[in-house]
């Protein structure tokens, strides 16, 4: 397929028309996150016409979770020229060919799936095969993972399937780009951390960082000192955000937690999530009949190290007796209720078994916490030990504890957490 990209006139003057595809901002996450505050950036540009086309249902149906955001209040998009279009159903091929004929009609210079699970690769494969074989269209894989956490021996075949139709591929981190290369060895990738395409289509990958979502902030008169007390914390706070999921390692962290208050008694873990699978009403028949279904279907195709069917970590809390130094916000918290809990803390914990770039370590540089991670994935390239946070071993309870206490004795400089989130920016 040749790259053409050709000017639309509207009102007189050049206008470039960009498609975003993913979920749109009434769905929950850092995937919806992203692609809604990537639609906002694009439509700072007077000359660009930026529209959303998105999921309706994101997923086959008896996956027992809700997806939906129903908490936030406000409008992310208001004042803005962003068009949503939401069309595409996961369960009904029907709206995939729909989507395929909404993005033609649009007609746009350039378009980006939100790619961040193989399991999407049957419908995103369809569109993007389509849309290759009969437009000019420059089609752009935004990369958010290749290989999954969550493993199946399915998922490389489906990420193949999916995301082969690309011209150009964005990774977050260096690991993602050569997992990339790895599943399509036959491919001479040109890598750019520029965002400069290559000459020829179909071998560019542009390497960027996770950039720093504009939808979150600090409030400039919010009560820091009330809210600590509201919230039970202590003086010094360590933040767990986001979806409660295994390889995020919620268990380490209260383990090494636990640990940390043997030394120090003026310490807090306030962890604020979701539990992922657990957002469904389980008494209801058909909550059940998901479960099971889909309880049955993991069996079949995930690694049984990477099942959460029995992932329980807040169970912890009890078993430390930690009930005094924990406060847990176990909800899906609302965007506008985002800036407190980072407010209140000292850092970010992320201690994960397995990670390519966070959406939660953007939102923490919107506030300038230090970060505390382990050392995988991409954290030792944009946690600078001992600058903008501090990394403790993988899997090592007794060095994540050290970390923790470390930290609170060496605090760090909120303006090198500055200078990082300005260099990610």
């Amino acid at each position: 397929m040749k790259i053409n990209a050709v000017s639309k006139y509207q009102a007189g003057k050049i206008m470039k028309k960009i498609v975003l595809f993913g979920p749109g901002p009434l769905f929950k996450g850092g995937i919806a996150n992203y692609n809604t505050s990537l639609a906002k950036t694009f439509d700072k540009f007077d000359d660009v016409e930026t529209h959303i086309v998105s999921w309706i249902q994101q997923y086959p149906s008896l996956i027992p979770r809700d997806f939906i955001d129903r908490s936030s209040r406000m409008n992310q998009l208001e004042g803005t020229r962003i068009k949503v279009h939401y069309i595409t159903d996961y369960n009904k091929p029907i709206s995939w060919y729909k989507t395929y004929k909404l993005i033609k009609s649009i007609s746009p210079e350039i378009l980006v799936f939100q790619w961040a699970i193989a399991i999407q690769g049957i419908p995103l494969g369809y569109i993007a095969r389509k849309l290759e074989k009969h437009t000019n269209i420059e089609i752009i894989f935004d990369m958010h993972f290749v290989k999954q956490k969550e493993g199946s021996f399915l998922d490389e075949i489906l990420t193949k399937y999916g995301v082969k139709p690309g011209n150009t591929y964005i990774t977050h981190c260096w690991q993602t780009a050569e997992e990339l290369k790895e599943i399509f060895p036959k491919e001479n990738f040109i890598i750019s951390e520029e965002g400069n395409r290559a000459d020829l289509p179909k071998n560019t990958i542009i390497k960027l960082y996770h950039p720093i979502y504009d939808m979150f902030e600090p409030h400039k008169n919010f009560d820091v000192k009330a809210e600590k007390k509201e919230l039970n914390l202590k003086k010094h706070v360590f933040l767990f955000f986001g979806f409660i999921r295994k390889y995020k390692g919620l268990h380490n962290v209260i383990k090494a937690f636990a640990k940390a208050t043997q030394k120090r008694d003026d310490i807090s873990l306030l962890i604020v999530g979701e539990s992922f699978w657990q957002t469904l009403d389980n008494t209801k028949f058909i909550t059940k009949i998901k479960n099971a279904i889909f309880g049955f279907t993991k069996s079949l195709f995930l690694n049984k190290k990477d099942n959460e069917k029995d992932y329980h970590p807040l169970e912890l809390i009890d078993k430390y007796h930690l009930r005094d130094s924990v406060t847990i916000i176990n909800k899906f918290v609302p965007n506008e209720d985002v800036h407190k809990y980072f407010q209140v803390s000292d850092c970010i914990i992320l201690y994960y078994l397995t990670a390519t770039p966070s959406g939660v370590e953007s939102i923490s540089y919107n506030f300038h916490l230090p970060i505390l991670a382990t050392k995988v994935g991409h954290f030792p390239d944009t946690v600078k030990h001992g600058f903008n946070g501090y990394l403790a071993e993988a899997d090592d309870i007794e060095s994540m504890a050290e970390t923790m206490l470390h930290y609170i004795t060496n605090p760090l400089p909120i303006e090198n957490v500055k200078k990082i989130s300005l260099h990610m920016s």
